[in-house]
C-alpha cells in the first residue's frame, strides 16, 4: 500500500500488532504471545523492539510484556498506573503517560486517546487498579497516521479522533462480547473515516464471533478492510 510510505503493520493474532516504520523503529502493541491461540507460532519478532505499547491491563494484552521487554530491550509505554504495575513486575524501562498526552518515540508521536473498556490487572495477589483503558494514535514522521483502538465499545468521541488526527489506518476490535462487534465497528469506521481498517480481537476465543466479512458488508465500499492471517503484514 503506497499510502503507508514504507511502514509495515503485522497482525499477530488477537490485538497484538507489530508496527515497523520506514526509518527502522519497531513498536509492539499489546503482547499476547505464549498463550495466544492465534499467534503465528513460526513468526520471529525483531531482535530489537524499541517500544511496547499497552492499551490496558487485561491478561490477553499484557501477558508477555515482561518477557518481551527483557528479551528485546524494549521501553514499555502505558497509562501511568499500568506502567508502574509492570515496572513492579520487572520491566526495567517504562514511560507512564495519560489520556490526551503525547510522547515522542523516535520518529513516532504516540498520543494516548480514550477507550471504553475496563482495565484491571489480575495476578496471584488478586485484582489491581492499573488506570483506565486507552487507545493510541501513532503519527509517523514522513509516514501514515495509525490508530490502535485497544479494546473498546464504539463511542461518539471517535469523531474527535478523526478531527484531531485523521488516521489513515484504524485497527479496530470486531469480535463482540468483550468489545464492539461488526455493527458497532462499522459505526466507528463512519466516525473515523480511515482509508484502511485492520480488524482485531476476533476469533481468538469462542465468544468473539464477529468476522471481517461481516464488517465488510456494513461499511462503505471505499474502505479497505484488510483480510489477512496472523503473521501477514500490510
Amino acid at each position: 500500500m503506497d499510502s503507508l510510505k514504507g511502514t509495515r503493520i503485522t497482525w499477530l493474532g488477537h490485538a497484538t500488532v507489530l508496527v515497523q516504520t520506514a526509518k527502522g523503529t519497531n513498536i509492539l502493541i499489546d503482547p499476547f504471545i505464549a498463550e495466544n491461540p492465534k499467534y503465528p507460532k513460526n513468526f520471529v519478532l525483531p531482535a530489537k523492539i524499541h517500544y511496547i505499547l499497552l492499551t490496558h491491563g487485561h491478561g490477553d494484552h499484557i501477558a508477555d510484556v515482561v518477557w518481551a521487554a527483557a528479551s528485546h530491550s524494549s521501553t514499555v509505554v502505558a497509562i501511568y498506573e499500568l506502567a508502574a504495575y509492570v515496572a513492579g513486575k520487572g520491566v526495567a524501562d517504562t514511560i507512564g503517560m495519560n489520556l490526551g498526552g503525547t510522547v515522542q518515540l523516535d520518529d513516532v508521536a504516540a498520543t494516548m486517546v480514550e477507550a471504553k473498556h475496563s482495565s484491571a490487572a489480575q495476578d496471584d495477589q488478586g485484582t489491581h487498579y492499573v488506570g483506565v483503558a486507552a487507545g493510541y494514535v501513532l503519527t509517523i514522521t514522513d509516514g501514515p497516521v495509525l490508530y490502535h483502538a485497544g479494546d473498546t465499545a464504539v463511542f461518539s468521541d471517535m469523531n474527535l479522533i478523526r478531527e484531531l488526527y485523521r488516521p489513515e489506518v484504524a485497527m479496530l476490535p470486531i469480535g463482540g462480547h468483550f468489545t464492539m462487534g461488526p455493527k458497532e465497528a462499522a459505526l466507528a469506521v463512519s466516525f473515523l473515516k480511515p482509508a484502511t481498517v485492520l480488524p482485531l480481537h476476533f476469533g481468538t476465543f469462542p465468544p468473539l464471533k464477529g468476522t471481517p466479512e461481516e464488517l465488510i458488508a456494513l461499511v462503505d465500499a471505499s474502505v479497505h478492510v484488510v483480510l489477512c492471517a496472523p503473521g501477514e503484514a500490510i
